[in-house]
């Protein structure tokens, strides 16, 4: 069938699945968020000290980590609907059961339900996207997903003002009545979605859009056959890679910004807003590009590859932030940084459906999701060690997430030249 024969513009419902991702990824990260914003009312009222706050962290990234591998199969097993309803609702009782701590204990024990509940989000959502979106513009619609991790981070602490100051609700019942966000969550997504086949609002001219693409000659792989393709350690292993910039991102920007310019960004907010919305547009803009170079006739594996190795070069501008005095000019070019970020994950996400069966991308994206949370604990720790080596100078930090990208290409490149489809006997 000819591409120009599709009524690509025919119907638009695929954008509202789109929009529920959205408001998905954004309740994942507020509820992600939420505890790191509290922490120092929590170490005061609770008596944390630094390590007891420490093995609280590191209980969410070691669950979260290994979720994804749990949580992967399970989106591949039951599908979409089903697969995320358990991640949600997991997720959900993790994020209540926060209301209920009262020893470190309890709270490493509420943070790891809701890591591996969280794990179950990305492999949902590409898994959706791969079943909703042709490969021309899959990635232009997870961008759209992605920045919602962002919105997320950024609304985090007027949902506290909103439940603290405006309510007067204390810290254990803003964790429990915030578990609504997940509540309506889970009806929404139960609700609407379904395979556009099934969903009865789907014209058959968008249909014909959704399904263009060649049909696939095999249902599912399972974790044996996965675990021995080089495809899917092409993902893996760039997800190892990267991913820990963006946990250094999180975790530790507010403390920059405390230790270098004397500014907390939890409660002086505009520098946050402006650098996580920067990192809005590269995730868009990140998906548009390679979705706009497939259009026009460009191979998945030229588009996706060109585009992430602009996306590295975004990131350069962190070599200079350590060298200057301005905050606002640091903002600025770590705003760019973290939309090159995004940009580059926007498109590595991409790349399981362009390779794998449908059936298994939620366990491919499981695969890289581990390795990067294995990524993300290894960056925490040598930040620590060498931030105590150096007396709190990011220079070397930054330095190395420069050059983290161009190594993920290359290692993508190796592993998968073309990024060819999968072949399974």
């Amino acid at each position: 069938m000819e591409t120009a024969a599709i009524p690509e513009r025919t119907g638009r419902y695929r954008w509202a699945i789109i929009a529920l991702l959205f408001f998905a990824t954004t309740v994942n990260y507020i509820d992600r968020t939420m505890l790191g914003l509290l922490a120092p009312t929590l170490q005061t009222e609770l008596k944390w000290n630094e390590d007891d706050y420490g093995n609280i962290v590191t209980a969410f990234q070691a669950a979260y980590a290994l979720g994804f591998l749990f949580m992967g199969y399970v989106i591949d097993r039951f599908g979409p609907k089903i697969g995320y309803s358990i991640a949600i609702t997991i997720w959900t009782i993790g994020h209540v059961a926060h209301g209920f701590g009262g020893s470190v204990a309890s709270f490493m024990a509420a943070r790891a339900v809701l890591g591996v509940g969280e794990a179950g989000h990305f492999p949902a959502v590409v898994r959706s996207s791969s079943e909703w979106f042709p490969q021309k513009e899959r990635a232009y619609a997870i961008g759209w997903v992605n920045s919602g991790t962002t919105v997320g981070v950024i609304l985090t602490a007027p949902t506290l003002w909103l439940f603290m100051q405006a309510l007067g609700l204390g810290w254990r019942e803003t964790f429990i009545y915030s578990g609504a966000f997940g509540v309506v969550l889970l009806g929404l997504w139960l609700w609407l979605y379904s395979n556009p086949r099934e969903s009865g609002k789907v014209s058959e001219d968008e249909l014909k859009w959704i399904e263009h693409d060649p049909p696939e000659k095999i249902e599912k792989i399972g974790w044996s056959r996965i675990v021995r393709k080089r495809e899917a350690w092409a993902f893996a292993s760039a997800k190892f890679l990267t991913d820990p910039v963006w946990f250094l991102m999180l975790f530790w920007l507010p403390k920059y910004f405390s230790t270098t310019y004397n500014v907390d960004l939890k409660i002086v907010l505009l520098p946050m807003i402006i650098m996580y919305l920067l990192s809005d547009v590269g995730s868009i803009a990140g998906g548009w590009f390679s979705s706009r170079l497939i259009q026009q006739g460009r191979t998945p594996n030229f588009a996706r590859k060109v585009t992430m190795i602009i996306a590295g070069l975004c990131v350069l501008p962190l070599l200079f932030v350590t060298g200057v005095s301005n905050m606002w000019l640091a903002v600025l070019l770590i705003g760019i940084a973290l939309a090159g970020h995004q940009a580059f994950s926007t498109n590595l996400l991409s790349i399981p459906p362009d390779m794998f069966p449908k059936r298994a991308v939620g366990s491919v994206i499981g695969l890289g999701g581990f390795a990067g949370g294995v990524g993300g604990m290894i960056m925490a720790k040598s930040t620590g060690l060498v931030l105590d080596a150096t007396q709190g100078n990011y220079t070397i930090i930054f330095a190395m997430c420069t050059t983290v990208y161009f190594l993920a290409v290359a290692a993508i490149h190796l592993l998968s030249p073309r990024l060819a489809k999968v072949e399974v006997q």
